[in-house]
């Protein structure tokens, strides 16, 4: 069993199920964690209009689509890659 180091970083990332359980929207913090981009860099592109996937600015706030970014990442909602369903 591995044990996190004492003052380390929490991985960046998202696994496959936590993707899979994104609600419909969320905010752009989620999103960076997902594209493995810093809270700086996400904001800065996004805030540019160079964010890699669709950003919905609601007020003061940015939020994406899970639709939007499992798109991006080559996923389906239902876990499947698109590349594989093409191929069926």
């Amino acid at each position: 069993m591995a044990h996190a180091i004492e003052g380390a970083e929490a991985p960046r990332g998202m696994t496959h199920a936590e993707l899979m359980a994104l609600p419909v929207s969320f905010p752009l913090d989620v999103a960076n964690r997902a594209l493995n981009l810093g809270r700086t860099t996400g904001f800065a592109l996004a805030k540019q209009g160079a964010y890699p996937v669709r950003v919905l600015r609601l007020g003061r706030q940015y939020r994406v689509t899970r639709y939007d970014l499992l798109r991006y990442l080559g996923l389906e909602a239902d876990g499947a890659k698109e590349t594989e369903r093409m191929a069926a």
